[in-house]
This record gives structure tokens, C-alpha cells and sequence, in this order.
């Protein structure tokens, strides 16, 4: 209940980025229901069946990443005074992330059933209804037990990883040594003045992983390509949605281990991003954006290395079948991957926003410029923008090497 009123009184940035998360819970839970009526309709296929759902894992992961991001990113779940003395202090916080993170996700999934149920033709007297009977299998009965299990799933996951991750934040805050009292300001801007220069960044270790499961995915996936050769309908080929059809497993699993690696190293790659922007002897607008970077770069490493695979698998699919053959669950699926991936970097920009305002505030009461702040973060963009979209290319020719081949 205390949930529900923290909902109703949040601000309504806080409401859609709740609402961008129940909405792609509901794909996710349509992705899994059409999975199951799928299943239903080919009751001697089991084998396809299980890929069918399994293909719903990475949709699955992005949603739950964008939990973790809304929850970290949520006012309710930092430690305020009103809330201990109602007692709910900060042991506790997790938990009502958790509530509030299983309600939204929830709405979603129950939207998704009766979306599901309307276009089956289950649900008639409003438009639309049937007009996906012969994908979703309307002539087969849907188990319902199954359908509400696969339905909890998402929630569940969501609510687990808030929790896991608001607690872990909560155990940083709670262990950390008290910060010593700040020098006296100096005549201009600078590092010291920003906060950010005053502990040492701690520097991610995932590229050296990230590269040996990226080129583990490339020799898997070449050498599946080169020794798996089954036409589209031949046993041993992949009957997915859409593009993904007619893929090889091999094929499939050197795919995602370069997704992995991608996502794994991006972390430093940001990093390094922050180190090329401060190299040198940095004025005062290369220090503060190159300083930032390197300090979000665990924050934003991921989504962004999840944002990159996601557009180039959505390119490696139009590239090998084309928009016309790409089917609507696999457009659902990279649609919700893709935007899964942007709002977890939304919520993560306006995390280290927030956790940064009290150095943006002393650095306008030092005498800097608004428009230092807007030029620094339009530096940090470009510098993005620099590395990860030629790295988007990459794993796009990549990804689409193996079939080429």
C-alpha cells in the first residue's frame, strides 16, 4: 500500500519511466504467451517449442536491466528521514523498490494477457479482435496455469534484481568512510572543485573478457557457418520468428557470445572514452567531461554496450531477410531490446545527474558558465558517439559474416 501512495505521489518523470517499464514487461509477457500458444498448436514439437521460449531470454535480461535502472533511478528508493521514521530505513528500502518495481511490471503482464486473449478472438466486441487468430493458435485451448506462470516470470526477475542491486547500493552507503571536509574554494573551476577529482576512479576490468568472448563468438560463428550448411527447412536448422530463421544453433550461440563480450567490455570502453577526453594537459571542459565519464562508466557501460548489440542485430536482420521477412514477434522482440536499452540510459543519466548535483551546484556558485555544464555533456556524446557506433558496424559485419560466408 505504502507503494501504491509513493506511486501516486511521484513526479512524472519517476510515472513514465514506471510506465516505459510496464510496457515492456507487457511485450515481454506477449513475447512468451505467443511462445506457449505456439507450443500448443505443435504439441510433437517439443524441441522448437523450448527455443521458441528461450528466444524470449534476451528480451527477458534488457527488461530486467531496465528494472535495476528505474529502481536505482527512483526517489523512493533512497534513504530519507520521513521514511525512518515510519521504519522504513534504509534495510528496508529494498524491499519497497522491490514491491514497486513486481506492481509495475505486473500491470504490464496483465495487459499483455488480455491484449493476447483479444487478438486470439478470446475477448470479442472491440476492435481487432481475432485479427491475429492464426498466429497465436486461436483454435488450440491456452493453459491457463502455464500462461500465468509464464506471465510471473518478468516481474519476479525484475523485482528480485531491484532489490539485489537497491541493497548492494544501500551496503555502499552504509560501509563508506565519511569524506573529509572540503578545501577552501578556489579562484576558478577545477577538478577539485567539480567532487570529481578527489577519490581515484576505479578503473573496469571487463575489456580483456569482453575481447576473448567477442573473438570466441567470431571464430564459433565462422567456423558454424563454414561447416553447418542446412537449407532453411532441413533438420538442424532453427525454425525462429522471422529473420532468425533457418539459422544454425552454432551459428546462433557464436552470436551470442559476441553480444556478451560486447556487453561485458563496454564498460571500459567508456572508460577509455573519459581517458581520451582528459589526455594531455585538459581545460577546464575536456577535465570535466572526461572526469565524468570515467567515473559513470560502470553506470552506463552496459546499457550502452546492450544498446549497441541490439542495432546491430536489428541490421544484421534486415541485411539477411530484409524488412519484408522480418517477422512482427522478432520486430516486438528487437523493439523492446532496443528500447529497454534506451531507457535504461535515460535512467541512468539522470541518475549520475542527481548524484552529481551537489558538484554542479558548487561549480554555478564558483562562477562557471550554465553553458560549461551543456557544452561538457555534448562532449561526453560526441566522444560516445566516436567509439560505439563504428563498434555497432563492427559487430554488425560480424554478425552477418558467417552467412555471407
Amino acid at each position: 500500500m505504502l507503494a501504491l501512495r509513493l506511486a501516486r505521489g511521484s513526479r512524472p518523470l519517476a510515472l513514465a519511466r514506471r510506465l516505459l517499464l510496464a510496457v515492456t514487461a507487457g511485450g515481454v509477457g506477449f513475447l512468451l504467451l505467443s511462445g506457449l500458444g505456439w507450443a500448443s498448436d505443435h504439441p510433437g514439437d517439443g524441441d522448437q517449442a523450448v527455443l521458441r521460449l528461450a528466444w524470449c531470454v534476451l528480451p527477458i535480461a534488457a527488461t530486467v536491466q531496465l528494472a535495476v535502472a528505474v529502481a536505482r533511478a527512483d526517489p523512493a528508493g533512497r534513504p530519507r528521514s520521513g521514511l525512518d521514521s515510519a521504519g522504513l530505513g534504509p534495510a528496508r528500502l529494498p524491499v519497497l523498490a522491490a514491491v514497486s518495481t513486481a506492481v509495475a511490471a505486473l500491470l504490464g503482464s496483465a495487459l499483455a494477457l488480455l491484449v493476447f486473449l483479444h487478438l486470439r478472438g478470446d475477448i470479442s466486441g472491440l476492435p481487432f479482435d481475432g485479427a491475429a487468430a492464426g498466429l497465436l493458435a486461436a483454435d488450440r485451448p491456452l493453459p491457463l496455469a502455464a500462461a500465468l506462470t509464464l506471465l510471473t516470470i518478468v516481474p519476479a526477475a525484475a523485482a528480485v534484481a531491484s532489490a539485489l542491486a537497491l541493497r548492494g547500493r544501500t551496503a555502499a552507503v552504509r560501509h563508506s568512510a565519511p569524506l573529509p571536509p572540503p578545501p577552501a574554494p578556489p579562484a576558478a573551476p577545477s577538478a577539485t572543485a567539480t567532487g570529481l577529482a578527489e577519490e581515484p576512479v576505479q578503473v573496469p576490468t571487463g575489456l580483456p573478457w569482453g575481447a576473448a568472448l567477442t573473438g570466441a563468438g567470431i571464430a564459433f560463428s565462422g567456423y558454424a557457418g563454414f561447416t553447418e550448411r542446412p537449407p532453411s527447412d532441413a533438420e538442424g536448422a532453427l525454425t525462429l520468428p522471422g529473420a532468425l530463421s533457418g539459422l544454425t544453433p552454432g551459428v546462433v550461440a557464436g552470436w551470442l557470445l559476441i553480444a556478451t563480450g560486447v556487453i561485458v567490455a563496454a564498460p571500459s570502453l567508456t572508460h577509455l572514452c573519459g581517458r581520451m577526453l582528459a589526455v594531455g594537459r585538459p581545460g577546464a571542459l575536456r577535465l570535466l567531461a572526461g572526469r565524468v565519464l570515467q567515473s559513470e562508466a560502470e553506470r552506463l557501460g552496459h546499457p550502452l554496450g546492450a544498446l549497441c548489440v541490439a542495432l546491430a542485430a536489428a541490421l544484421a536482420a534486415l541485411h539477411l531477410d530484409g524488412p519484408r521477412l522480418f517477422g512482427p514477434l522478432s520486430a516486438l522482440g528487437t523493439g523492446i531490446v532496443l528500447v529497454c536499452a534506451l531507457g535504461t540510459i535515460a535512467a541512468a543519466v539522470h541518475e549520475s545527474r542527481t548524484a552529481r548535483s551537489a558538484a554542479t551546484t558548487s561549480l554555478l556558485r564558483l562562477g562557471a558558465p550554465r553553458a560549461l555544464i551543456r557544452r561538457a555533456a555534448m562532449l561526453r556524446l560526441a566522444a560516445l558517439l566516436l567509439v560505439f557506433a563504428p563498434l555497432s558496424w563492427l559487430v554488425f559485419q560480424t554478425l552477418v559474416l558467417p552467412i555471407r560466408a
